[in-house]
């Protein structure tokens, strides 16, 4: 028998003695478990508080453009009128980035009200997460986002799951915060779909604007209540040719040596009786999953905020779930459907209104291209 051989059996026969010893055995990890099976949001070890994640939601700040653009300015550039676009979507209005703006701008604007109304000093924050599909920089925005507030001592990286991906994006901060990595987070939410919106096409072009927002996270001191009770999780590529916006470079030949491609997508293309079918099927779906995950129930729900892309979707799953839609927080009318930054304009506007107070439950829900869908139920301040 060769050496190594050897010494490798003799390994394990130490490792099966001591586990012998000790009382637990080595058994292989079955790699055939349902998923359905997993709590995704239960890591606690407690288990009267499964789905808990130790952090605390302190602050929160958003931004849009100036530029305001309502639907009857939209008759200008398509076949369409105010009255088409608010009863079938109830958007009303859009802010529109311009030119010489930065989606990275609207970011740091929205993280600095955030640190602001925390009472946290930017210095003090260890990681920035940054969820958007549409950065100033294909390579990530976080990081220069981190140093324009001066969160010059953070990690920083961007995260990508289009309209899901705010809450994506607690959920992820969440983690480094209850395992102990760091004490302090930001993450945002924000995107400039008006960059790639195809403006002759009514059936997408009355949807989109461009807006961020920010929340600020800390890891909760013992005893203090959680601020993420539960949260769940999906996605599904088999859905992507439903909400995507592909790439599509120009063809260049490298003398001989090669055929390579220039850089550039198509606009953004929408089945949009697909996606309402997928929304209103799976929202609800995952709602009561991050509430059981939570070990609450739609009667524990403060306030339903979901990702604000129609508001028919919206009255659908609130009536699916039994919540009354003076329940359900939107500022969809006036911004449009913002993609990542959605979640956290309304949840922006809703906290500054005194809707929203310390101690409410939010059940909040994201949804879109990927196709992605995810939950979280937070408890403010």
């Amino acid at each position: 028998m060769a050496p190594s051989s050897a010494r490798a059996l003799r390994i394990l026969a130490l490792l099966l003695s001591l586990s012998s010893s000790a009382g637990f055995h080595l058994a292989a990890p079955s790699s055939h478990a349902p998923r359905r099976e997993r709590r995704a949001g239960s890591i606690s070890a407690d288990a009267s508080k499964r789905g808990e994640l130790q952090v605390r939601l302190l602050g929160i700040g958003a931004a849009a453009p100036e530029k305001r653009v309502p639907n009857s300015e939209l008759e200008e550039l398509v076949d369409t009128s105010d009255e088409w676009i608010a009863q079938r979507t109830g958007i009303s209005c859009r802010h529109l980035l311009a030119p010489e703006e930065g989606l990275s701008d609207l970011a740091t604007s929205a993280v600095k009200d955030a640190l602001e109304q925390a009472g946290v000093e930017a210095a003090d924050v260890d990681l920035v997460i940054m969820a958007t599909s549409s950065p100033d920089d294909l390579f990530g925005d976080a990081a220069g986002v981190a140093r324009s507030v001066g969160a010059t001592g953070a990690v920083a990286f961007d995260l990508t799951a289009a309209c899901s991906g705010f809450l994506f994006g607690i959920n992820t901060a969440s983690q480094f915060l209850h395992n102990g990595a760091y004490e302090t987070a930001v993450v945002i939410g924000a995107d400039a779909l008006s960059r790639w919106v195809d403006w002759s096409d009514r059936n997408t072009c009355v949807l989109f604007g461009d807006g961020a927002g920010a929340v600020v996270l800390q890891r909760a001191a013992e005893g203090e209540a959680a601020g993420v009770l539960g949260f769940e999780m999906h996605s599904n590529g088999a859905g992507r040719e439903d909400l995507n916006l592909p790439y599509d470079g120009d063809t260049r030949e490298l003398a001989s040596i090669a055929t390579v491609t220039t850089g550039k997508y198509t606009p953004i293309a929408m089945n949009g009786k697909e996606v309402y079918k997928f929304a209103t099927t799976c929202v609800p779906k995952v709602l009561n999953e991050a509430l059981e995950n939570a070990e609450l129930t739609v009667d524990d729900v403060d306030w339903l905020l979901m990702h604000q892309a129609n508001i028919r979707i919206m009255e659908t799953v609130a009536k699916k779930l039994k919540i009354p839609m003076d329940k359900v927080l939107t500022n969809l009318a006036e911004y449009g459907n913002t993609s990542a930054g959605s979640i956290p304009l309304a949840l922006n506007e809703a906290v500054r209104e005194g809707k929203v107070k310390k101690g409410d439950v939010i059940a909040c829900a994201g949804f879109g291209a990927g196709l992605s869908w995810g939950s979280a139920i937070l408890r403010w301040g």
